[in-house]
């Protein structure tokens, strides 16, 4: 259990953050659509219902950076990696187990949801690791470069440019690869969740703000010791 606030944060990031990658892995298959808006010429974009629990994901991730840098974004992401393909396996161990006449949810109901859904999973793996670490490579930077201010740019910036490799590589491996939409389609689809996301990333902005103020008033208990148990603990300086 966390032993200081600093402990704590981290602790409670990381909780966010792997709920709702996972939840993102398993309800990303079903799509839904919204208004174009005038932006392209048909009447709607395409989303999935994974872009519900992202937005969350993209906080997180920012907040993580902040305060705990590249090595705090390494250790979730890697943990998170290792519970999508944990979530695989199981996925796919439940699927090869016949259902029961009587079960209220068929077996054939049930491959095709979660079926699908181990097809993002198998995209993600590989959009998730290499996103979530240019991420951080850009936050860092643009942090850096700015001398720790304008936290709205460099957690829109990070989030823009990450999101473009995660969304269309996992979306061309869960639905062109797997048969489910052509390349037209695809693109349709890709495009329009990541200009979604990037709404979310400038919507979001001012939660980032609230969180980060939050943080900081939660963190003034510290006491000063502490800091050589949180960096033993998220292997990060303060």
């Amino acid at each position: 259990m966390p032993t200081t606030r600093k402990q704590l944060v981290f602790f409670i990031l990381g909780g966010f953050f792997l709920t709702n990658a996972l939840l993102g892995e398993m309800t990303g298959g079903k799509l839904f659509n919204v208004p174009s808006l005038g932006l392209f010429d048909f009447e709607h974009i395409t989303l999935s219902i994974g872009v519900i629990p992202w937005p969350v994901v993209f906080i997180t991730t920012d907040l993580v950076s902040e305060y705990f840098g590249k090595a705090g974004v390494r250790k979730l992401t890697f943990l998170a990696v290792g519970m999508i393909a944990y979530t695989f396996v199981i996925l796919f161990l439940a699927i090869q187990v016949p259902g029961s006449p009587g079960s209220p949810i068929s077996h054939d109901a049930f491959r095709a949801v979660f079926g699908q859904s181990m097809w993002i999973i198998a995209g993600s793996i590989v959009a998730f690791l290499v996103s979530q670490l240019v991420d951080v490579v850009v936050f860092v930077a643009l942090k850096s470069r700015t001398g720790g201010r304008m936290l709205w740019l460099r957690a829109t910036g990070s989030t823009a440019i990450s999101q473009l490799i995660d969304t269309f590589v996992i979306l061309f491996i869960a639905f062109v690869i797997s048969g489910k939409l052509t390349i037209p389609e695809y693109f349709q689809l890709s495009v329009g969740n990541y200009l979604y996301k990037l709404m979310i990333a400038i919507a979001i902005t001012p939660i980032i703000y609230l969180v980060h103020g939050m943080i900081d008033r939660f963190r003034k208990g510290d006491s000063g010791h502490e800091s050589g148990q949180t960096k033993l603990a998220t292997g990060t300086k303060d």
